[in-house]
């Protein structure tokens, strides 16, 4: 039986995995909380690939926030993403992993490149500089991955997934992103009665959505392929406006009220969708459609998902 060892299994992209893992069964499953392996001690993580040895890796764990954390401690972003990346990957190779599938992400992209992101635009221009710090450590390990692969012949390759939603989110009143913090405001503007929920900005940026599910479900037809490409992208294909994705998610709270702009407030950048052509030529492509996704996503929410995530 293959063992498995998915690095943040309790992040909402790590539990997808293990979800996915589960269900279709045939895998030792291993998994580490943070108090019981700390990924940024390389002494800790060398005893732990040295006594479990496992054959897979997929490395979901980061540490992640949003523009104004990355701002405020870029200094820890890209230590620990950093030390996170080599440790894991260094040890698993030392130890006999022949396989691991590292996440990037699809904010790793240059600020200004051109749209939809194709995979060959990685490091072709400047990085967004409020994002910079995670991006360079998160760019570290996918070519520490590439560089292993090209020269010990193991299999060690990245994906980059596009915006995610799903089980798992988070629900926060200031710190949720876009469609968990829609979820919210409608449910809560749909208890209360409000007449209307406002929107920032004109509505117009286009962005792309993924679910979580169809995410893991990605991963895992990367890590069963004999030879994947050195990086992928792992996304829906498809964006809508934000003003769309906004009047989806109320269509699936079931609020009445009305929906305004508040156009004060900034757009944000006008589109970003990556190209996923490359998966899909390989065979692989999301099943989760946006409508269905956000009614389950409420579902979960309704069901005390929100409680765990806050």
């Amino acid at each position: 039986m293959t063992k498995i060892f998915i690095a943040g299994h309790r992040g909402m992209v790590g539990s997808a995995v293990v979800r996915a893992l589960e269900a279709r069964g045939g895998a030792d499953i291993i998994t580490r909380t943070r108090s019981e392996l700390d990924l940024c001690d390389p002494a800790a993580v060398e005893e732990f690939f040295a006594t479990e040895q496992p054959d897979t890796v997929i490395h979901c764990a980061a540490r992640v926030g949003g523009i104004h954390a990355n701002s405020t401690y870029p200094a820890e972003f890209i230590y620990q993403n950093l030390a996170m990346s080599l440790n894991v990957i260094h040890s698993a190779w030392k130890n006999g992993t022949t396989r691991l599938l590292y996440l990037g992400s699809s904010c790793i992209y240059p600020r200004e490149a051109p749209q939809p992101l194709k995979e060959e635009y990685l490091l072709s221009g400047p990085l967004e500089e409020t994002n910079e710090a995670y991006a360079l450590a998160k760019i570290s390990g996918l070519k520490l991955c590439e560089h292993y692969r090209a020269q010990y012949g193991v299999c060690f390759h990245s994906a980059m997934p596009t915006n995610l939603y799903g089980t798992g989110d988070n629900y926060h009143p200031e710190n949720s992103h876009v469609i968990p913090g829609l979820i919210r405001r409608f449910h809560e503007a749909k208890l209360a009665g409000l007449p209307e929920v406002t929107l920032w900005g004109t509505g117009t940026p286009l962005r792309e959505f993924l679910h979580v599910d169809d995410l893991a479900a990605g991963l895992l037809y990367l890590v069963d392929l004999e030879d994947p490409p050195n990086i992928v992208n792992v996304g829906y294909g498809e964006d809508l406006s934000i003003r769309d994705l906004a009047e989806a998610v109320k269509q699936a709270v079931g609020y009445e009220g009305e929906l305004i702009q508040d156009l004060s407030k900034p757009d944000g950048t006008p589109r970003k969708l990556m190209d996923n052509s490359v998966i899909r030529s390989l065979g692989w492509k999301p099943k989760i459609d946006l409508t269905q996704g956000l009614k389950r996503t409420y579902q979960e929410f309704l069901a005390g998902d929100s409680d765990r995530a806050v």
